[in-house]
C-alpha cells in the first residue's frame, strides 16, 4: 500500500466513524463537507429522506462572484456563508456538522463558522 493509499483509508475509516455517530433528520439535516486540495463542497443532506437539500462548492456561480480561492480558509469562510444563506432560504435553521473525516482545523473550521455567522444553529 502506498503512501496515497494509506492516506484515503484513513480519511475513509475517520468518515465512517464519523457517520456512525450522526445522521440528517428532516429536523436536524446534515451539513456534510467534503474538501480537496484545491476546491470545497458543502451539502445539506436529510438522510432519512435521502435527499439532498441544497448545496454549494468553490466552483459555483455564486462562489466566483466573490472573488477568492477555493483553496484558502478565506474562500471557505465565504463558502460556509453561501450555503447558511442556501439553508435559511430553504427553510433550514439547524444542522448537524459532518467534517467527512477530517480534522476540525483550517477550512473545515472555516466553513462551520462561515455558516454559523450566516444564521445557522448547530
Amino acid at each position: 500500500m502506498n503512501k496515497l493509499q494509506k492516506k484515503q483509508a484513513g480519511l475513509a475509516r475517520r468518515h465512517r466513524r464519523v457517520r456512525a455517530k450522526i445522521s440528517g433528520t428532516p429536523a436536524r439535516p446534515r451539513l456534510c463537507v467534503t474538501r480537496s486540495n484545491s476546491n470545497m463542497y458543502v451539502q445539506i443532506i436529510d438522510d432519512v429522506a435521502g435527499k439532498t437539500i441544497c448545496g454549494a462548492s468553490t466552483l459555483g456561480p455564486d462562489f466566483k462572484a466573490a472573488g477568492v480561492s477555493g483553496a484558502t480558509v478565506e474562500g471557505a469562510s465565504v463558502l460556509g456563508g453561501i450555503i447558511g444563506k442556501l439553508a435559511l432560504e430553504k427553510g433550514v435553521t439547524e444542522v448537524v456538522f459532518d467534517r467527512g473525516g477530517h480534522l476540525y482545523h483550517g477550512r473545515i473550521k472555516a466553513v462551520a463558522d462561515g455558516a454559523r455567522e450566516a444564521g445557522l444553529k448547530f
